[in-house]
């Protein structure tokens, strides 16, 4: 582990997005400023993401100053996107297990392009308040530590070792076509080279850089990840290799959650160490 450096960082400004890689990036409590602070909610108030909408990884989201998104897709003109009002009225959304508040969009516009992109009625609503609105998963969680609009945890880390190890599975199993894969199919936030692979299977705690992290739990992977990132076509892999290889009780693991202790500025290049 001596020679472990973070390869690259991702960020998803909307969850389901496609991501958008940065060389540096703050990293506060609820995950990397900036990383899923928006999402879409179909017309029931749920979440909306690339399960059932794998067309959203054509969709891109640039960070702009203070917080606001411009987004663009195939076919159609950008449109930019502003951060809600302090103050302004909150709507109670699902997201997986959790009923959370939420700021819509203020702009109808940005609801009609989402809407007309996707195909379906959908809104754009933001996170005003990662601090208190929705907690980390009690069963893995320390008091306090709460999580932004990802999946459930405020980080996932990957390792390049790994998805070389995966990719050589995926190369001796049925649907070898289909590799080898990109790190993209699992979305992380941090991607660590220099280690053997799987060994973030026993970590417990981490710097990457400046910053501490808990290791939380293994991520169990979805349908997500046999989307294709850049033409939203769905394959068999990598849940078929990994459901070979890597099922630990209902699960099919790739990558880690963390949690970070404090916060700190995390940056391509940083050492990576292991602390337990």
């Amino acid at each position: 582990m001596g020679n472990a450096l973070l390869h690259s960082i991702h960020v998803h400004p909307v969850k389901a997005f496609r991501s958008l890689p940065l060389r540096e990036v703050v990293v506060e409590p609820w995950g990397p400023t900036g990383d899923r602070r928006w999402m879409l909610i179909d017309d029931g108030g749920r979440v909306v993401t690339q399960r059932r909408h794998p067309r959203l990884a054509l969709a891109a989201a640039e960070l702009l100053p203070g917080g606001g998104l411009r987004l663009s897709a195939p076919g159609g003109d950008p449109v930019t996107v502003s951060v809600p009002a302090p103050g302004g009225r909150t709507e109670r959304v699902e997201i997986f297990r959790d009923r959370i508040d939420v700021v819509p969009a203020e702009d109808d516009a940005v609801h009609a392009w989402c809407s007309a992109f996707l195909g379906a009625d959908v809104r754009l609503v933001h996170l005003d308040d990662p601090a208190t609105r929705r907690p980390v998963d009690p069963g893995f969680a320390l008091p306090g530590e709460t999580v932004s609009l990802a999946d459930g945890y405020p980080l996932l880390l990957t390792t390049t070792a790994s998805l070389d190890a995966l990719n050589a599975l995926v190369a001796g199993g049925d649907h070898a076509d289909e590799g080898p894969l990109p790190m993209n199919r699992f979305r992380p936030n941090l991607v660590i080279e220099g280690t053997t692979a799987w060994a973030e299977d026993t970590w417990s705690r981490i710097t990457v850089g400046e910053v501490a992290f808990r290791v939380a739990k293994p991520s169990g992977r979805c349908v997500v990840t046999t989307t294709d990132q850049h033409t939203a076509e769905r394959g068999r892999e990598p849940l078929h290799s990994l459901g070979r290889h890597r099922r630990f009780g209902d699960r099919l693991v790739f990558g880690q959650n963390l949690v970070p202790l404090a916060p700190g500025t995390v940056r391509v290049g940083d050492p990576v160490t292991v602390l337990a």
